[in-house]
């Protein structure tokens, strides 16, 4: 069963950088596509990046320049650096694949506050 947890949430300051981390298993994390999905308060959840299996990424354009994801095979693990965050960012940021059926962490929350 497709399993994935995300970790790397917490407070921080306008300007500040964090980075989130996605363990997966249960599946065949090589050929998995991976996705960073966010929600803010009263807000629809969307689409913030994507990898490829063959490491090709993409962007929402509120992040472009900002954000950068990227995947570590040997740890089954997907990363997002995510660096001048703003109050805007704040949300909870979810993991996700399609790979055996549409599968999501538990998120793990983000606030950007002074």
């Amino acid at each position: 069963q497709v399993h994935l947890v995300e970790s790397g949430g917490g407070l921080v300051q306008p300007g500040g950088s964090l980075r989130l981390s996605c363990k997966a298993s249960g599946l065949n994390f090589k050929i998995a596509s991976m996705d960073w999905y966010r929600q803010a308060p009263g807000k629809q959840r969307e689409l913030v990046a994507s990898i490829g299996s063959d490491g090709t990424t993409n962007y929402a354009d509120f992040v472009k320049g900002r954000f950068t994801t990227s995947r570590d095979w040997p740890r089954r693990t997907v990363y997002l650096q995510m660096d001048g965050l703003q109050p805007e960012d704040t949300a909870v940021y979810y993991c996700h694949t399609y790979y055996g059926g549409d599968r999501w962490g538990q998120g793990t929350l983000v606030t950007v506050s002074s």
